[in-house]
Formats: C-alpha cells, sequence, structure tokens
C-alpha cells in the first residue's frame, strides 16, 4: 500500500501564486502555512490510517445506533480534541474564525485521507453558516458553540422518497402545536444521519409549513435536535442504512421524524434560500473531494508506474512510466488534479471577496461538475495505468473510484447544474453571471469571444437546455484556460517547476482544439432541437 501524503506544497502554490489569496484583507501566508501543515500531519497520522479497515467494515444499526468502525471513532476524538470543528466558526462561539478558502484546504486534505469521514464532519461549517446568517440571537448562543465543541455534529435533510432533485414535492409536514414547530416525515440519503462519533446531532429540516399544493414556497428550514435541553432522545430515529457502491464507512441513512420537536430557522417560506446557503458551501466541499480523488488517484498511480518494471522501450527494459500511453494516462490524471484545485480556490477567494458575486455564481457549478467529474476520471485511468494491480484492493484505487462517483450525483446532480447554467444563470435579467464569467476570460480573447459566441446562440435558442451538457464542457473548458494561463505564468515558483511547465504547455496546446470542439457540439445541439415543443426536428 502507498501511504496517503496530503498535497500540501502544491495547496500553498495554488493559494498563493494562483488563486492570489493575498487579495484578501484578514489573508496570512504565514499563519495558513502552519494551519494546514498541522491539519495534514493529523490527517496524514489520525485519519488516513483508519480508512481502509473503516472501508472493509462499514457501518452497521445496532440497537437504532448507528455504530461506526472504531478507527473513525478514535480519530474524530483527536479531531474534536484538537479543535478542528471550531475552524472557521465565529470567534464569539468559540471559534477560530479562519477563512472559508482555509477550510477549504482542509476539506480536500481530509477528503483524501477518507472520504467517508470527511462526509460526517463536514456539513457543520455550512449548517453553522446558515444559523449565523438566518438564526436569531437566542439559537446563534445556543447552537453556534456546541458545534465548535464538537460535541454535536450536523446533518442536512433534505431529500425524500418522492422527491428528489424536485424539492417542490417535498412530502414532511411542519406544523404548529400547541404553540411550537413540530416535523413528522421521512427523508432519504441523510449522510451522518446517526453515528457514534457524537452523542447529539443538529438535523437541518427542509419541511412543508404551507399548504400542500404551494410548492416550493411553501417550504420552510427547521433546527431539529437529536435530544432536548435534558438530554432526552427525541423522536428522530434511523429506519435503515444504505448499501452503497462507496463510502462504506459513512453512513447514509434513512430518517423518520415522528412528531418531532423544531425551530423555525429564518423566516416562514424562506427556506429554499436559507437551504441554499449551506448547499452552496456543500457544492464547493464535493468539488474539493473531486479534487482530493483525482490528487490521491494520481499519486498513487505515478508512485506505481515509477516503481514497476514493464517491458522495454528503444530495446531495453524500462519502467511503466516510460511508455507513451501511460504517459499520456499519468499526465491526464495529474492534470486533472492540478487545474480542479486552481479553479475551486480561485473561486474560493472570489467567494470571500464578494466583489463579483456573478462570477462566483457560475463558477460554483463550473467547479463542482468539472472536479467530480474528474475525481471520477483521474480514478478510472489510474485503474488503467496499474492494471491488474489496480482492479486489486492492495493499492486501493479502485475504492477512489467506488467514493468519487457518488460526488457527481449528490448536492445537485452535474446535469442539473448544467440545466442551470444554460437557463437560469445565463438568462438573468441584468445579464450579469455572463458578464462576470465573460470579463474572468478577458486575458484569452480568442476563447471569450468563442464562449460569447455560444452564449448569443443558447440565449436565442427556443430550448437552450438541450444543449446544456455541451455548454457547460465548453464552459469548463473555458474557465480551465484562465486558470492553466495563471499556472503558466506561476510555474517557477512550483513545487516542481518543470513539472508543472510540462503540463501548462500541453494544456496549452490542447485548449484550442477541445474549446472548438466543444463549441461545434453546441451548435450541433441546438440545431437538432425542435423549433416548438412537440415538433420533430
Amino acid at each position: 500500500m502507498i501511504p496517503f501524503a496530503a498535497p500540501v506544497d502544491n495547496i500553498l502554490f495554488t493559494f498563493e501564486h494562483v488563486a492570489q489569496a493575498g487579495r484578501l484583507p484578514d489573508w496570512d501566508a504565514d499563519l495558513a502555512r502552519e494551519v494546514i501543515i498541522q491539519f495534514a500531519r493529523f490527517a496524514e497520522g489520525a485519519v488516513a490510517p483508519a480508512d481502509e479497515a473503516a472501508d472493509r467494515v462499514g457501518c452497521r444499526l445496532e440497537n437504532g445506533r448507528v455504530q461506526m468502525p472504531a478507527g473513525l471513532v478514535a480519530a474524530y476524538r483527536s479531531f474534536a480534541e484538537q479543535g478542528w470543528p471550531a475552524l472557521s466558526l465565529p470567534e464569539e462561539a468559540g471559534g477560530q474564525a479562519m477563512s472559508g478558502p482555509l477550510a477549504g484546504a482542509t476539506t480536500e486534505i481530509l477528503a483524501g485521507a477518507s472520504h467517508a469521514f470527511q462526509m460526517v464532519v463536514g456539513l457543520v461549517p455550512g449548517a453553522a453558516r446558515t444559523i449565523s446568517l438566518y438564526g436569531s440571537d437566542a439559537q446563534k448562543t445556543r447552537w453556534l458553540p456546541r458545534l465548535a465543541s464538537g460535541d454535536w455534529l450536523a446533518t442536512m435533510a433534505l431529500t425524500e422518497p418522492g422527491a428528489g432533485s424536485d424539492l417542490s414535492g417535498l412530502r414532511t409536514r411542519a406544523e404548529r402545536k400547541a404553540g411550537h414547530w413540530r416535523i413528522a416525515g421521512e427523508k432519504i440519503f441523510i449522510s451522518g444521519g446517526d453515528q457514534n462519533l457524537t452523542s447529539r446531532i443538529l438535523h437541518l429540516v427542509l419541511a412543508r409549513s404551507g399548504e400542500a399544493a404551494s410548492g416550493t414556497r411553501g417550504l420552510s428550514l427547521f433546527l431539529v435536535p437529536s435530544h432536548d435541553e435534558d438530554g432526552k432522545a427525541q423522536p428522530v430515529s434511523v429506519t435503515r442504512i444504505e448499501e452503497k457502491m462507496g463510502l462504506h464507512a459513512s453512513p447514509t441513512c434513512q430518517m423518520l421524524f415522528d412528531d418531532a420537536p423544531a425551530e423555525l430557522l429564518g423566516p416562514e417560506g424562506g427556506g429554499l434560500k436559507a437551504m441554499f446557503t449551506m448547499m452552496n458551501h456543500a457544492r464547493l466541499d464535493v468539488a474539493l473531494q473531486g479534487v482530493a480523488h483525482a490528487a490521491r488517484a494520481s499519486h498513487l498511480a505515478r508512485a506505481y508506474a515509477a516503481t514497476r518494471r514493464q517491458g522495454r522501450v528503444g530495446g531495453a527494459p524500462a519502467m511503466l512510466d516510460a511508455h507513451p500511453d501511460v504517459r499520456r494516462m499519468l499526465d491526464e490524471a495529474e492534470a486533472l488534479a492540478i487545474g480542479g484545485r486552481a479553479l475551486t480556490y480561485r473561486t474560493l477567494v472570489e467567494l470571500e471577496l464578494n466583489e463579483r458575486p456573478g462570477l462566483v455564481d457560475i463558477l460554483t457549478p463550473v467547479c463542482k461538475f468539472a472536479c467530480t467529474e474528474g475525481g471520477v476520471a483521474a480514478a478510472n485511468l489510474a485503474i488503467q495505468v496499474m492494471g491488474g494491480y489496480g482492479y486489486l484492493r492492495e493499492y486501493r484505487v479502485e475504492q477512489a473510484l467506488r467514493d468519487a462517483r457518488i460526488t457527481t450525483i449528490y448536492e445537485g446532480a452535474n446535469g442539473i447544474h448544467a440545466v442551470a447554467l444554460a437557463t437560469r444563470l445565463l438568462q438573468q435579467a441584468d445579464g450579469a453571471a455572463a458578464r462576470a464569467f465573460a470579463e474572468f476570460l478577458d486575458p484569452l480573447p480568442e476563447t471569450r469571444a468563442i464562449w460569447e459566441a455560444a452564449c448569443k446562440r443558447m440565449l436565442a435558442a427556443p430550448d437552450p437546455a438541450v444543449a446544456a451538457h455541451p455548454f457547460m464542457l465548453l464552459t469548463i473548458e473555458a474557465a480551465m484556460a484562465a486558470v492553466w494561463q495563471r499556472l503558466n505564468e506561476a510555474a517557477g515558483q512550483a513545487p516542481d517547476p518543470a513539472r508543472l511547465a510540462y503540463l501548462c504547455a500541453r494544456q496549452t496546446a490542447l485548449h484550442p482544439i477541445r474549446l472548438r470542439h466543444q463549441a461545434d457540439l453546441v451548435a450541433l445541439a441546438l440545431a437538432g432541437a425542435p423549433q416548438q415543443a412537440g415538433t420533430p426536428p
């Protein structure tokens, strides 16, 4: 087995020289370096060694409680004792108030060490942010310190058996009884819906407080604690744990809320807006999960190929990485990790600056789509490089593929993000998002011109959704061209300047070919679309 090694130097290089985190008014490069180094040591020493056994053992439901693998229970004890749950929470709640980009670095590192573990602990920052924005002073005072201490973890209870991505179909009910809210209904696919890392869990539940036919306008967000103030268990239970392709050590639960006491968070009927605060945070986290899988898979494949003698090149015995097709796959996998990291950290910095919200609106789904597809692709390439050994459990790259696959589905399936980009984001009344992204492409005038020409086609089309997929790929290619240009300019400062310069040259050569190809596919999809609903092309 090849041990997990957090890509600390690459993360620090990306922050300083590519995402240009120094633009943030409170960015302290020395402090960021120290935090990232210390967190990497924790993840490498306490979390990663427990992940293989955790994947094999999985979770079980025992006497109504989810029992997680012992190694991850011990890892969480260290996680909480060292104060990591408080990293990004407000100081007045006992947190450290570190920036979103710095918290993002810990997400990438932790997901690389154990995606399953990160899934269970990673919802706390988003829950805390939602409470900070929408909670009353009393709610902030009560709940934020509990999350910061690590005594409580949080969930996001959104999906239901009959309502997946279509939230208008939610049936879980919220009703006032004797002056208090009560929640009744069933939720599915709840990560960490129950677990024995903590004895207390705060569920953020989206429920219908309006009439049955009120659609999304009748949805409100609620805080539903697993226990009351006296420590008595509330009527919230796990009815089953899902058996999954991957993430075996992360309990994905089906939950029953049986008239459970709840607190309204934010205004009644404002649940969707409040929930999207948590979901948008989660989408960038998911992008970083994809980056983590791409980086881990690339590392495994490169380490294996450098030491595996295979065949001959030029008449002499050769290592596996001397073969041209193997080098191609290694290059592709590494570029997916480097490009995805650069784009997502750039987005996190822009989000923190809050100067160009339209740009962040477009870059968030682009990051989620590009990085999750990239994580799956890199893991698949790594298996191919390693051949039969990649298919075996020994090197654990097959686990990377199993675990990465879900990232393209949850927090909004990638196809949904493509449709949102092609319709809602592109067609904003003031055009702010499209204009901000076009300005992001200013250093690449030809790229900008091709993207804007595709935008005009999309805006003129009666049904732009038919070209949503190629348009998303075109937008990803344009965004990646911008960050790869920045990577090329900063290559001399990289941990391995020669390697990055080589990859930049390769990406620069491929970019115009891929860009024009995707633009052609957009035009082709639109040309083949019906002019009116129900009319054949």
